[in-house]
């Protein structure tokens, strides 16, 4: 039997048959996992039974990491590119050279550039996404840069902060079940969530709550539900703030909670007073009786739960339509109780992401801070660049020319929008890196490929859920792969060859720092327990109040206000659609959502994980059958997906869980198993479709991801 063990400094537990506990960073969940070692050599993963987050359970990706870390076509070894950018070919180079010419480079653009001109990059890396901004910041430049940041979770994650001063998850390890669980544009079974697992999801399923989601797709929960809100793609904002007019107008709100612990309870009613069903139903396609009956259902069914997802996130009008959605709990007093909306306990201290290392002047030049307060400004938590800023500075040099990119865990020509602006862009580039597990369009683009380790390569701490940390889990190193290094070893390694002294302490040092600022112990001691479920206290802000301003949850915001943004939560047409653009949708009649999770794939990764692929081939777009029969398309048929930016071509799934004016195509297609050097990036890409430029969100920068206009043909 296998013996579970704390391997500590040593790296003896690589000689022997050990067993250690681990988790699981195939996607943002934080699932337990046991790592089965023998002779060096990683020969099992399996879920680890004592974990409250998945209870011995693993997904299909978590399943298939043997194939991740052994996988024949793993980058193993520093490599260099010939010219030209793009040109595909490549020699091998050791450590030294690579580092050194990276220090070098660097150095040379910011003695003549200003550290500015230099951005990092990152994607949704599990464990590196703070060390590039610490990079970034001990560098002296302002410009780090993360999809989600904007457009994905963090959005939600700021908002909630301005809002309520803590980020709220569902409470799903608790001894209480919800009786009443929203499922907000998220199909979280399907997906690798940020705050919790899949797993959870399915367990709270046991206590038969009521179910009401809201999505354009039916989906698995929606097939399970009580009631499915079919929505318009981009209108969650005004389906929103017709219910909250239900439950204020009704009364069916928490009086006494309201009272207390919200401000700004009288301008929200004036506000969504001229907002009923009525006036939604048009604008969101969901009939108004049965948005009253939504909106009556979770209202008098306590406790209750939201879950909500990036679907929310991906229209300029993303802060508003966070902040109307999250009323809905806050009126009706789900807020820090059993069963509810709970803020975490915050396991982990804080990472030391070295942002006062840069002065006001340099804070000041981040691309987009002058416009975008709560992405790249006083409004942040940890401020990032504006992406689309951020790329114009590469293509025009404007407001200054950004020359060099790092990118460490993203396929930015995948995963960015705009495909073929992101392509202009960087090859605009004088210098770019790229650390990935996989040769990748992106790394094909670098002058300099660093071998990027797995999960089970690595040590690092976890914290679920994501923000609040109520489980502390222990990520262990198990096993060398080649020459690969962590992300964080190579920026220590690169900070070091650079004399950057605040960020060439250890990764073991920052890891103890954190585990022992949040739970008292060492790393090393919470790896010998695998994790630590940090006790909970519920409705905490009644001896701490709220973490905001007024000391409570602010419906009206003075946050938002004194950064001059609306207080309150408004409806804005998505740019592009059938009501704002009537031209555009004669000529592109389908409105296109995206980004539908696939249980096989976390975004653009793992389309070279055999087991995965063999589940799930092709790329597949959900097309209703009368509109597939009157463009002559059958299911199974490759068809083609087009709006104004670009086209594509996916396979035709016939369903009539979408509306026949919709389209919803997966997103992250390329082709690891394609010619070298785009592997297929431009044939089923999503992001070939979708748009970065404005109107952007005036607070958080967002720009429209889905509810575009499209057509569709017969290949």
């Amino acid at each position: 039997m296998d013996q579970i063990v704390n391997s500590g400094d040593s790296d003896n537990h690589l000689q022997s048959e050990t067993t250690l506990k681990s988790v699981c960073r195939s996607c943002h969940g934080g699932c337990g996992a046991h790592l089965h070692v023998k002779d060096g050599l990683l020969v099992n993963v399996t879920g680890d039974p004592d974990s409250p987050l998945n209870k011995g359970r693993l997904c299909p990706i978590g399943a298939a990491t043997m194939d991740l870390v052994y996988h024949p076509d793993r980058l193993k070894y520093p490599m260099k590119r010939k010219p030209p950018r793009g040109s595909g070919e490549w020699e091998r180079i050791s450590w030294d050279d690579a580092l050194g010419e990276i220090a070098e480079r660097l150095q040379s653009i910011k003695d003549e550039f200003g550290a500015e001109s230099i951005a990092m990059g990152t994607g949704t890396g599990r464990h590196h996404i703070r060390w590039v901004s610490r990079f970034g910041h001990a560098l002296g430049t302002p410009n780090w840069c993360e999809p989600g940041f904007a457009q994905c979770f963090h959005p939600r994650v700021n908002t909630s902060i301005q809002t309520m001063g803590d980020f709220p998850v569902c409470d799903f390890t608790g001894d209480v079940g919800p009786e009443c669980i929203i499922y907000w544009g998220h199909n979280p079974v399907n997906s690798g969530p940020d705050g919790e697992t899949r797993f959870n999801v399915r367990d709270s399923l046991a206590y038969k709550p009521k179910i009401i989601v809201i999505d354009p797709r039916e989906t698995y929960l929606a097939k399970k539900a009580d009631l499915w809100l079919q929505l318009r793609p981009g209108t969650d904002d005004a389906l929103a703030l017709a219910m909250l007019n239900v439950v204020i107008f009704e009364k069916l709100y928490d009086e006494e909670f309201v009272t207390k612990w919200t401000h700004g309870f009288t301008e929200l009613a004036e506000r969504v007073k001229d907002m009923p069903p009525e006036w939604a139903q048009d604008i969101t396609w969901v009939p108004a009786d049965k948005i009253r009956e939504a909106a009556r259902l979770y209202a008098r069914t306590n406790p209750s739960m939201m879950e909500w997802g990036c679907a929310i996130e991906h229209t300029p009008a993303c802060i508003q339509t966070i902040r109307a959605i999250s009323m809905l709990p806050v009126l009706t007093g789900n807020i820090d109780v059993p069963g509810g909306w709970v803020f975490g306990m915050h396991g982990l201290g804080r990472f030391p992401s070295l942002i006062e290392n840069l002065s006001e002047e340099m804070n000041a030049k981040r691309l987009g801070a002058d416009r975008f307060k709560m992405l790249c400004g006083e409004g942040a938590d940890l401020p990032a660049a504006h992406i689309p800023t951020l790329l114009q500075a590469m293509r025009e040099g404007k407001p200054y020319p950004v020359k060099a990119f790092l990118v460490f865990g993203n396929n930015t020509l995948t995963t960015y929008a705009n495909t073929s602006l992101v392509y202009e862009s960087l090859m605009n580039l004088d210098f770019m890196v790229c650390a990935d597990l996989f040769m990748t369009p992106t790394a094909e683009l670098s002058d300099i490929v660093l071998p990027a380790a797995s999960w089970p390569e690595i040590d690092q701490v976890a914290g679920m859920p994501t923000i609040a940390a109520n489980v502390v889990l222990a990520q262990q190193k198990a096993v060398q792969i080649g020459e690969c290094k962590s992300d964080e070893e190579i920026f220590v390694e690169l900070a070091r060859r650079m004399n950057l002294d605040s960020c060439t302490e250890s990764v073991q040092d920052v890891l103890d720092q954190m585990v022992g600022d949040g739970l008292g112990i060492t790393f090393d001691e919470l790896r010998g327990e695998g994790f630590v479920q940090v006790p909970f206290k519920y409705r905490k802000y009644e001896t701490d109040g709220f973490k905001t301003p007024t000391g409570k949850i602010e419906l009206y915001s003075t946050r938002l206000e004194a950064m001059g943004y609306d207080p309150l939560p408004y409806y804005e047409e998505p740019p592009e659609s059938p009501v704002a653009t009537p031209e555009l949708a004669e000529k592109f009649p389908l409105v296109l959502t995206t980004g539908g999770r696939i249980p096989f794939f976390f975004n653009s990764e793992h389309r070279q994980l055999r087991q995965l692929r063999k589940a799930h081939p092709e790329p597949v777009a959900e097309i209703h059958p009368e509109t597939a029969a009157d463009l002559g398309i059958e299911d199974g048929e490759w068809m083609s997906i087009e709006t104004s930016r670009g086209k594509i071509k996916q396979k035709a799934k016939l369903t009539f869980g979408i509306d026949p004016r919709v389209i919803h195509a997966e997103h992250g297609w390329w082709f690891p198993e394609g010619k070298a050097p785009e592997y297929g990036v431009w044939d089923s890409n999503a992001n070939v479709l979708t748009s970065n430029l404005p109107p952007y969100d005036p607070a958080m920068g967002t720009y429209q991801l889905r509810a575009l206009q499209c057509k569709v043909a017969k290949i």
